[in-house]
């Protein structure tokens, strides 16, 4: 007997995506410099672009995505087709848009496409950095995705997103 893995498609990107939905949120929300963007490719792919910066006490760049709530009791997985520079990213989630923390997991991208499965019950609460004495990712609903890059160091980065999906 074999087992079918639902799957949902989070977001597929392609040539005529609305990218509206993704959002920049940089260190600049408190007082930092680093500055990147997201655009649609020429091969119809997100590319999140930028550049980290220190000064300022600032460090980190990010994009979020904000879809109506989704119900995701019936997965465990979140699983991202990308490829970039070798550098490490976060993939965070919100299960309301009320909340002030987010479930983090570290993902390190690679050259080659390559599809990354973050396991959604071992995303951990964080708030400003800081690691929440709280449970994991309830898994219960899925209301922010968000990918963030903060790796304590002056650097450049793209990572090229394919789609992004629940399994």
């Amino acid at each position: 007997m074999t087992l079918i893995t639902p799957t949902y498609t989070l977001f597929d990107f392609n040539k005529d995506s609305d990218i509206s939905n993704w959002t920049i949120v940089n260190d600049g929300v408190m007082g930092g410099v680093s500055q990147s963007e997201m655009i649609i490719n020429d091969d119809g792919h997100a590319l999140f672009t930028g550049k980290v910066s220190l000064d300022y006490n600032g460090g980190f760049a990010s994009v979020r995505y904000n879809p109506k709530t989704i119900d995701v009791k019936a997965y465990t997985t979140l699983v991202i087709r990308c490829k970039g520079p070798a550098k490490q990213y976060q993939v965070r989630t919100k299960s309301s848009t009320d909340e002030r923390h987010s479930y983090i997991q570290y993902i390190d991208v690679s050259e080659e496409w390559k599809e990354i499965e973050v396991d959604m019950s071992t995303m951990y609460p964080t708030f400003r950095g800081l690691k929440l004495n709280m449970p994991n990712y309830p898994k219960e609903a899925l209301s922010e995705f968000a990918i963030l890059i903060g790796n304590k160091k002056y650097e450049e980065f793209a990572l090229e997103i394919d789609w992004i999906q629940l399994r």
